[in-house]
């Protein structure tokens, strides 16, 4: 399989989260609220998981999936605080966690993002690798504070923790540890029991996700909860599986690629082999998710 061919079958993953989920049908889609600690629940319906605090002080939400579900979110939301959504926490920029973005800004929430994800939002991006370009966002729903390496909440009754962790899935991912809930949402960094999108478009290596999850490994402990960015939540467990299949795949690829092996030859090696029942029924195919890494690693970091 040549980049073209990849290239041309990601397209379809970058639409879903750009421009075209305006195309979408969206009225079947059902959000959904899963409590997982006094004050902390994950919410699911079409596209990114979201993270969601509510209690005494505030409502915080974690990402905002695609702008026509903004409604259902808010009333989704609303079953569980009557409180509005005070402060959003984008994970990254792409359109499916930043989609209600400008409605909710609009309506007076404060957008949270670091600093290179307000860069991305604000300026169109042309991203090669999927020919694709994405207009910025509207002024509205732009990040009003940004941070470079960490930053803290402290809101209903605990420290929400948020910190960079760079060159994973892009260039501006965020982790979201809500510390007194042990809860930890990764955002685009972690797809459970899927092979995940690495953006290398925007900055985002393999080497970089594995670094990610090894910081969350550190903060996780038999007990935590685990909101990835697709797929369903996740134990301490899961995330390790996560780890090794992303470690492993990529260190067979570097040693492939030390050898001089081509990147059709790389691909037809099928590296993922004995990880693709567990990982390789989902978003990415396994021999594109090969592609892509090997690409990554062939061109180096950025």
């Amino acid at each position: 399989m040549t980049p073209p061919r990849l290239a041309a079958a990601l397209a379809a993953a970058l639409a879903l989260a750009g421009p075209a989920a305006a195309q979408q049908d969206f009225s079947k889609v059902e959000v959904k609220a899963e409590k997982l600690a006094d004050t902390v629940w994950m919410l699911t319906g079409a596209g990114g998981n979201l993270g969601l605090s509510a209690g005494e002080d505030a409502v915080f939400l974690v990402d905002d999936q695609y702008a026509p579900l903004t409604e259902k979110i808010v009333a989704a939301i609303a079953q569980v605080s009557p409180k509005p959504v005070r402060f959003v926490l984008n994970t990254h920029w792409h359109g499916d966690h930043v989609g209600g973005n400008e409605k909710l800004g609009r309506a007076g929430a404060v957008i949270v993002a670091h600093d290179n994800t307000r860069k991305r939002l604000s300026t169109e991006q042309f991203l090669e690798m999927w020919r694709a370009t994405v207009k910025p966002l509207p002024k509205a729903g732009l990040p009003v504070v940004t941070f470079s390496q960490d930053t803290t909440f402290h809101l209903n009754g605990e420290a929400i923790r948020a910190f960079h962790v760079p060159r994973a899935h892009t260039d501006g991912d965020v982790v979201v540890h809500f510390t007194g809930s042990d809860v930890i949402h990764m955002g685009d960094v972690f797809w459970n029991r899927l092979y995940p999108l690495i953006d290398t478009g925007s900055g985002g290596t393999v080497d970089g996700m594995v670094a990610a999850v090894d910081r969350a490994l550190a903060l996780a402990g038999p007990k935590t909860r685990i909101i990835p960015g697709h797929g369903p939540l996740a134990t301490r467990d899961d995330l390790v599986a996560y780890r090794e299949m992303l470690a492993t795949i990529g260190s067979r690829i570097k040693a492939m690629i030390r050898e001089g092996k081509k990147l059709e030859e790389i691909v037809e090696a099928n590296p993922t082999a004995d990880f693709d029942a567990v990982w390789g029924k989902g978003f990415i195919p396994p021999r594109k998710f090969a592609e892509m890494v090997a690409m990554n690693l062939i061109r180096g970091a950025p």
